[in-house]
């Protein structure tokens, strides 16, 4: 149950991995189980188990690991340089959005990036709701963004966050609605 925890709360490639090398203890302990008490079932079921548990090991822990640390360093670099300061694609799910009137108005969930030069079209922002039940998804334009390492800010007041419509599950726009008004820069 806790490796499950672990894995299922996503909070990053450690933790990830270190909850498959507690699934590759489990499985291992119940192949033992299996191989003394003649269980074959019980031993070929945890002995594929140790085998894909291995595997998850190897890429939240070795791979993936390795790019989050990478960016990482990317990214802390650049704020001890003269350079533009960065943040990892990655990072940005679960940064807090704040609302012209300093509201916090929900957290970004994915920015759309166009394929012919990069820029982000729009990010979705979820709000309200425990764990995704309940939450309402919004697309917000680029261009109503200011974009910051700790968070985003939103050109408008929560009200104006609040009267964009919702996102369909799985049917997302290519461009955010038009929402007629010009952003009140703060």
């Amino acid at each position: 149950m806790i490796a499950a925890m672990m894995t299922a709360a996503n909070l990053g490639a450690r933790v990830t991995g270190w909850g498959f090398v507690v699934f590759t203890l489990g499985s291992i302990c119940w192949s033992l189980v299996g191989f003394s008490t003649g269980q074959t079932n019980l031993l070929a079921t945890n002995g594929f188990l140790t085998l894909v548990n291995l595997i998850g090991i190897w890429r939240w822990l070795g791979r993936q690991r390795a790019y989050e640390d990478g960016g990482q360093s990317a990214s802390e670099a650049s704020r001890r340089s003269t350079l533009p300061t960065l943040f990892t694609a990655t990072g940005i799910t679960g940064l807090p959005v704040t609302a012209a009137d300093g509201e916090v108005v929900g957290t970004v969930v994915e920015a759309l990036v166009t394929c012919a030069d990069g820029t982000v079209s729009y990010v979705v922002i979820r709000s309200g709701g425990v764990g995704g039940i309940g939450e309402t998804l919004r697309a917000v334009a680029r261009s109503d963004l200011d974009f910051g390492c700790e968070g985003f800010t939103l050109h408008h007041e929560k009200t104006w966050f609040e009267a964009l419509p919702g996102l369909a599950d799985g049917d997302w726009p290519a461009a955010p609605e038009a929402t007629g008004t010009t952003p009140a820069r703060s």
